[in-house]
């Protein structure tokens, strides 16, 4: 999603007036403007209380007041836009942890899988990376008591603590027979949002934003340093399956590409400060390096700033599938007991006066599955869509943005049939890499039962792909040799990259995936074509420098 940084808090009074407003119809200060509009939120206010009141005295079963009054605050949410949102303390303080982008605790992610408290994500260099933990792994007790059961708010509340100090834990693993133990010293947890930043080539340079945080911009510019100083000569910047984040962290992503002085987007909207020109305001040593935007489908809100602004000012080429289509921008309000709302309050446009975001049903069901259909390479716009880059080149608005140079690639770059993206989407990868382990890492004592060894640039032979179907008929899918036989390269770079990322890091499992991916390829090929876009950006900016 796409954030303002505008984390405000209200009181429990003033939030009942705001609950109020939305109700009324209206929000922010014209809704208190007048004696009739405070009656009106008066009225409101005694239903809601009436109700709530009703509820919990009448009701045949006990219902808690908190569960009612989140439940009605999503439901007057879910009449305004699909992302208008309601936190409650637990999803508040998620987010505010994603969007600092950092916490203190061992570096896991967990869920509650068939009752046991399951690691599915471990962030590289975290106190539990460093002890040997994998995805995969159960923790099965913590501090000597069994986690059996736990639900992943109380395993959070054991797991957390202050810096410096430890937790007793012993986990379960595939192919052990015995707990292993383990203590692991909690630490501040840095949550990457680079995943995979090298050189391709000798002159090539690759940087992944997974999505933005208020540590992207310090992030991408330390690699970008990093990378220039192997020999970086051109670059692709990775987009795909990137979310968004907070709008300012765009503007300088942005930034990093862009002249100072150039716009990168601006906003509209009906409260006070909505109405706002963003432009580069920095000098940065990469506004004339070749560039190469990846995005597919899922790259959404803030990935779509950068985007846009890089396509209209004819700064790089936009390679991939066209993007989610989300311009609508939240600000953040921290209410009562902990809890936030994320209410849109403006809509943002790309240099060129685009409006990308897509029209909703009122359901928001189409809107929301957009991602789940496959795409048309061309789509019929309105005139109004049109638009033109500084070159004069057309782009257009009403629906995300369109690269340059299309081409499919919804999974990782690849473009599976159905049954490909069922084994993606019901995780069998990575279930498949629990069972194996890196040789030499001693992290972990013993190597287990009918576990499988291998080393830095192992290949998937044909015994590793039957295994892994073996796999695959146990879990209950219904297998034929047909499918399997469509999806050969993909199952098989999905099983490498799987086992890569679990053994040997983001940076190797990503460079190994890069020289199979599809889309990645095609991208690399068109740099002539980005590079000539990068003449013509320098041409543009040689006269305004003169002026």
């Amino acid at each position: 999603m796409l954030f303002m940084q505008r984390y405000r808090s209200l009181s429990a009074a003033t939030f009942a007036v705001v609950v109020s407003a939305l109700v009324g119809g209206s929000f922010g200060r014209s809704a208190l403007a007048t004696q009739s509009s405070q009656d009106k939120v008066s009225r409101h206010y005694k239903v809601f209380t009436a109700a709530l009141v009703a509820i919990e005295s009448q009701y045949v079963d006990k219902v808690e007041s908190d569960r009612l009054v989140y439940g009605g605050i999503n439901g007057m949410l879910q009449t305004l836009d699909p992302h208008s949102t309601f936190f409650d303390p637990r999803a508040y303080a998620q987010l505010r942890e994603r969007q600092e982008g950092r916490y203190y605790g061992l570096g896991i992610t967990i869920q509650v899988v068939d009752g046991d408290i399951t690691v599915v994500n471990l962030f590289e260099g975290s106190p539990a990376y460093k002890q040997g933990i994998r995805r995969g792994d159960v923790i099965a007790t913590v501090e000597g008591e069994s986690a059996k059961g736990w639900t992943s708010e109380q395993a959070v509340r054991r797991l957390r603590g202050p810096k410096g100090t430890s937790v007793r834990i012993a986990i379960r693993r595939r192919g052990y027979e015995q707990l292993i133990d383990l203590s692991v010293e909690r630490d501040e947890i840095n949550i990457p949002t680079i995943l995979g930043a090298f050189m391709v080539d000798s002159t090539t340079g690759y940087v992944r934003l997974r999505d933005f945080s208020e540590a992207t911009d310090r992030d991408l510019s330390q690699s970008l340093q990093e990378l220039a100083s192997q020999g970086m000569r051109r670059l692709v910047l990775d987009l795909r399956d990137n979310p968004g984040g907070p709008l300012d962290q765009a503007i300088r992503v942005s930034n990093r590409f862009l002249p100072k002085g150039d716009l990168i987007v601006y906003t509209r909207g009906r409260i006070a400060n909505s109405d706002q020109d963003y432009r580069a305001t920095e000098e940065s040593e990469f506004v004339d390096l070749p560039l190469i935007v990846l995005v597919n489908r899922n790259s959404a809100s803030a990935s779509e700033i950068v985007t846009g602004a890089i396509q209209d000012h004819d700064r790089g080429l936009i390679v991939g599938e066209t993007t989610f289509g989300k311009a609508l921008v939240q600000s953040i309000y921290r209410i009562s007991e902990g809890a936030g709302v994320a209410l849109t309050t403006a809509r943002y446009y790309t240099p060129s006066g685009r409006l990308i975001q897509r029209p909703w049903d009122g359901s928001f069901d189409e809107y929301l599955s957009y991602t789940l259909r496959d795409q048309e390479p061309e789509r019929p716009h309105t005139g109004a869509q049109v638009k033109y880059t500084d070159a004069g080149r057309k782009v257009y608005g009403g629906g995300g943005i369109e690269p340059d140079k299309y081409m499919a690639g919804p999974v990782e770059g690849f473009n599976p049939t159905r049954f490909g993206r069922l084994l993606y989407a019901r995780q069998a990868f990575e279930r498949y890499a629990e069972k194996f382990s890196a040789r030499g890492d001693d992290r972990i004592k013993g190597e287990g039962r009918n576990r499988r060894i291998v080393e830095h640039g192992f290949a998937v032979d044909d015994a590793m792909v039957a295994d892994f179907k073996d796999q695959v008929k146990l879990d209950r899918v219904n297998v034929d040799d047909q499918s399997f036989k469509q999806n050969d390269a993909f199952i098989r770079a999905m099983i490498r990259y799987q086992i890569n990322l679990a053994l040997f890091g983001v940076d190797e499992a990503r460079r190994l995936l890069i020289s199979q991916d599809p889309q990645a390829q095609f991208a690399l090929s068109l740099f002539p074509e980005a590079d000539k876009l990068s003449q013509m950006a320098r041409a543009k900016a040689q006269p305004a420098a003169r002026r």
